[in-house]
């Protein structure tokens, strides 16, 4: 029987890939830190947890395909407070952030057209891009000038006939890069340029530091019917297992047409709904006690990794991740060593190789991708186990 040619080129994910050798390491009886994982350690909120407790039915039924009148309007009113004005016809309720992408890119891209994404960028848009068909072309940033965006006379070069798309992600996931006003006009100005659709991934909107403001394409009112917003509770809230996300566009005929993708897919879990609802209701100096929380972990790890030899990396300006480039040749090959055959008391590190995160040849073979999502105590012993790994893989070499 034959496999699909669909499968076997897709990537496994650069994030996981690891895991039975993180499984194992466990197994054998060591303690691992990851820091290869966007999963926070915040504590969820108990309110999402009691509502779903609380939730009394006889029958536990579908939802609209769309999603939860009481989610959909809870977002309204999220979005409300950031200047974003949608109604309840502009929101769908998505299985988490990656299936709102997952539409997107179907609603907007046919077989092997293509769509524009600042490499390096969050490694599943290339796996779900692979799924809807669609082509990843990237806008190649590097950290010397902290990532940031070409101009846009640059920008048009990647332009060709079958560009339908351009898929950003602000702040960044990996490289926590907060796109300023200019780079945002120059996205908006080749979108209008190239009548390209502006898939806006800002699932990490609140994650913002040293007093940056994060501008959203759904501010824009020109091209208000071109941007799709892509949204998720899973970091604001630490709710990553619930998988809820969404998508928030004015553009009814997209919304419309991807309702369909909705409907066939049936409806998003009906608890996890139930519980999401309620977590709009979080106070705001809850969120902003977080962001201080992850600033704090922000600046522990960038110090750390600032004083290891060989160390190449610079201070994210959002989210919680940070890219650094190592003294190794094999980023991938390091991570599993770390694995396999090193550790510090019993005690040893997960990072995810940065390859994965590029679809250009060749780059990111010796970066990473570390995540700050540890409590402060625990990141700094995960920060001095990976120096001494360093130093142990050199000597070996």
């Amino acid at each position: 029987m034959k496999i699909s040619d669909r499968i076997l080129s897709m990537q496994a994910s650069p994030i996981r890939k690891l895991v039975p050798f993180s499984d194992e390491a466990k197994k054998n009886g060591k303690k691992v830190y990851h820091l290869n994982i966007g999963q926070p350690d915040i504590k969820t909120p108990r309110l999402f947890f009691e509502t779903v407790k609380n939730y009394d039915t006889d029958v536990l039924a579908y939802t609209h395909s769309q999603g939860l009148r009481s989610l959909i309007d809870s977002f309204v009113e999220y979005y409300n407070g950031w200047g974003l004005n949608f109604e309840e016809r502009d929101i769908l309720i998505t299985n988490g952030g990656s299936e709102a992408i997952l539409f997107a890119l179907l609603a907007t891209c046919d077989q092997n057209d293509e769509f524009l994404v600042p490499e390096p960028f969050y490694a599943n848009y290339n796996s779900i891009g692979e799924m809807a068909g669609a082509i990843a072309v990237p806008i190649v940033t590097k950290a010397d000038n902290g990532f940031a965006l070409p101009d846009i006379a640059e920008l048009q070069k990647l332009v060709t006939p079958k560009t339908r798309a351009i898929l950003i992600n602000n702040p960044s996931n990996p490289t926590g890069k907060v796109y300023d006003s200019s780079e945002i006009t120059n996205i908006m100005q080749l979108a209008l340029n190239n009548d390209l659709f502006i898939i806006s991934d800002e699932v990490y909107r609140e994650f913002v530091y040293d007093g940056l403001e994060v501008f959203s394409f759904g501010s824009i009112k020109e091209i208000e019917d071109r941007v799709i917003l892509i949204d998720s509770i899973s970091k604001r809230y630490s709710a990553c297992g619930a998988r809820i996300g969404c998508i928030a566009s004015r553009n009814n005929m997209i919304i419309k047409q991807m309702l369909k993708l909705c409907q066939a897919r049936l409806c998003v879990p009906t608890l996890e709904q139930v519980g999401a609802s309620e977590l709009f209701n979080m106070n705001k100096s809850d969120l902003e006690k977080i962001r201080t929380e992850y600033d704090y972990r922000r600046k522990i790890v960038y110090s750390a990794l600032k004083e290891m030899k060989g160390v190449f990396c610079k201070m994210p300006q959002g989210a919680f991740y940070i890219m650094a480039k190592l003294p190794v040749e094999n980023a991938e090959n390091f991570a599993k060593w770390l694995l396999t055959d090193f550790e510090i008391n019993g005690e040893t590190v997960m990072i995810a190789p940065a390859e994965g995160f590029y679809v250009t040849e060749g780059r990111g073979k010796d970066e990473v991708r570390i995540s700050y999502v540890l409590n402060a105590k625990d990141l700094e012993k995960a920060m001095a186990i990976l120096d001494a790994g360093l130093r142990r893989y050199h000597a070996l070499q």
